[in-house]
């Protein structure tokens, strides 16, 4: 269960990140009030997560989750450049993020 808080936690760090851009430096009231809240849901989720994993671990997940899932919205949904260099970027963070699991990022 540990894990799933973590992983969710992380997408709702891509989410906190988008309504940031979306609130335009906190100037449009949604999109700051979207921020806010999942902002606390990431970190509350994380928090639960790092009851059972090791923080290390746990974070790393978390922010790989959170910078992938970012980066690829981004280029979804905001024109970021999709360059093959951007993609392998994210390639790169995914599999550092599974080989720290691999090395032992189990519950302790």
């Amino acid at each position: 269960m540990a894990w799933l808080y973590v992983i969710v936690g992380g997408l709702f760090e891509t989410a906190f990140a988008v309504s940031l851009k979306e609130s335009h430096g906190f100037s449009r009231l949604w999109p700051s009030v979207s921020f806010a809240v999942t902002v606390v849901v990431s970190m509350l989720l994380l928090g639960l997560g790092l009851r059972e994993l090791p923080v290390g671990t746990a974070y790393a997940v978390w922010t790989g989750i959170g910078a992938a899932g970012t980066a690829i919205v981004g280029m979804i949904f905001f024109d970021d450049p999709a360059s093959f260099l951007r993609i392998a970027a994210i390639g790169l963070i995914v599999s550092g993020v599974i080989l720290l699991n691999l090395a032992g990022g189990g519950a302790h």
